[in-house]
């Protein structure tokens, strides 16, 4: 019997059509049972709440054929993200986006919805035919049915432009995985915690996101020690693994690790609207995809330097943060990592040097963009640009065989190949028209 009940447990839980089927029978039969209460009790609901046999007939009509129009509409989404998602990521991960179980939830109302409308018609035309009254009871659950389904059509939106994600595809495989590991392997019974443990860890996995500095410096304010947050944000954190590390306890206050914990937000995934360092790096993506095979698209790769030439310019000239925080008396309470200007440079120029340093476009942009950087960036600065400027030297004669071609990509050109000095005309690339006198 066990082994019946497992394998019908695995067969419910891998299959994609049940849960819908189950939910249309579901619809049928509240159908039925709602025109039988109404066949029982016609004056439950006032004809006021439902309208005429008309306007019972053209609402139930309209929520069948909407309901299929939407089913529809849903089963390709479904295709297309499913397919996507092979070409994308994995083929392997076709299991894990069909057998989403609030997917099948929102599949299963729409079907409910329209097995509900479809039998609840033949009772509306039963009424135009002068038998019966208007089926409140019938009419009010369709107008229930119809606004969940808008609302479910609205989170299942969300939920599937979620599982388009990266970090969505990730954590619904992450999390299978963890529950799968937790079931193999439980757990062994928590160990006392240790009073002078200088460590808080983390109860769950996640990316660092922000934090509360005022809360931060308040806590170790009262407790009398110094916090030092571990991961920097956009660092991924899995569960009981370090958060903070509590250096100079000295006062008489408990630290309240739940309190700590609190302050600190993991997220699934890094968002670049509190992340600048997180900007740049999907702007790296974008110009390093276009310089790979099969795309071969570097005047992309030339636009997304652009911005990064913009935001170091921007940067470059301005005082970074310590990462040191003190409280209203001055002692440092919260120290924090944070990116340098020579991480930004690297984060910026490394990977698109190395895999755009074969495109004469990239490896001029990338030129021009160091040379004007070299023009705003304060002395202390200079030497995590000329850090770029040599590779770039280097890499590029290993990817050309002629002398010309070599000499060519080392030209700054803000365009790639359109507006360095050696392809605009004699007029414009030196400002004197010819045979005229200086």
């Amino acid at each position: 019997m066990k082994t019946v009940a497992r394998r019908a447990r695995r067969f419910l839980h891998t299959s994609l059509w049940f849960v819908p089927l189950l939910c249309l029978l579901g619809g049928l039969v509240v159908s039925v049972a709602t025109v039988a209460i109404d066949r029982r009790a016609q004056t439950l609901v006032p004809v006021s709440l439902t309208g005429s046999p008309n306007s019972a007939r053209m609402l139930l009509s309209a929520a069948a054929t909407s309901m299929m129009t939407l089913i529809t509409l849903v089963l390709t989404v479904t295709t297309v993200t499913v397919q996507l998602a092979m070409g994308q990521f994995s083929p392997r991960i076709v299991r894990a986006l069909l057998h989403d179980r609030q997917s099948q939830l929102s599949h299963g109302l729409f079907l409910a919805t329209f097995g509900y409308a479809l039998l609840g018609i033949r009772e509306v035309e039963n009424v135009a035919e002068g038998k019966d009254g208007v089926p409140g009871v019938t009419v009010v659950v369709a107008y229930g049915l119809v606004l969940a389904s808008i609302v479910t059509l609205l989170l299942y939106v969300n939920h599937a432009s979620d599982a388009l994600r990266v970090a969505g595809l990730i954590d619904l495989v992450g999390d299978e995985v963890r529950r799968n590991v937790d079931r193999a392997y439980p757990a062994p019974p928590d160990r006392p915690a240790v009073a002078d443990d200088p460590l808080v860890y983390s109860p769950e996995p996640g990316v660092l996101v922000d934090w509360d500095v005022d809360g931060l410096v308040e806590v170790a304010r009262r407790a009398g020690c110094t916090l030092d947050l571990l991961p920097a944000r956009g660092d991924f954190v899995p569960a009981g693994g370090p958060l903070l590390r509590v250096h100079d306890r000295s006062g008489p206050v408990a630290l309240p690790a739940h309190r700590l914990r609190g302050l600190v937000t993991l997220g699934s995934e890094r968002v670049h609207s509190e992340d600048a360092a997180y900007g740049f790096r999907k702007l790296v993506d974008i110009a390093e995809r276009a310089v790979d095979s099969p795309f071969n698209d570097p005047t992309t790769a030339v636009q997304a330097i652009d911005r990064l030439h913009d935001c170091l310019r921007q940067l470059a000239p301005r005082p970074f943060p310590s990462g040191h925080h003190q409280d209203r008396d001055g002692r440092l309470r919260l120290i924090v990592p944070t990116l340098s200007w020579d991480g930004y440079v690297r984060l910026a120029f490394d990977e698109i040097r190395l895999a755009g340093a074969s495109s004469p476009q990239v490896a001029r942009r990338l030129r021009s963009a160091l040379a004007d950087l070299r023009t705003v960036a304060p002395p202390e600065r200079q030497s995590a640009l000329d850090r770029q400027w040599h590779l770039l030297d280097a890499a590029v004669p290993r990817k050309y065989d002629d002398a010309p071609d070599v000499a060519a990509a080392a030209v700054p050109d803000p365009q790639g190949i359109g507006s360095g000095p050696d392809v605009l005309d004699p007029v414009h690339r030196t400002g004197i028209a010819p045979g005229a006198r200086p």
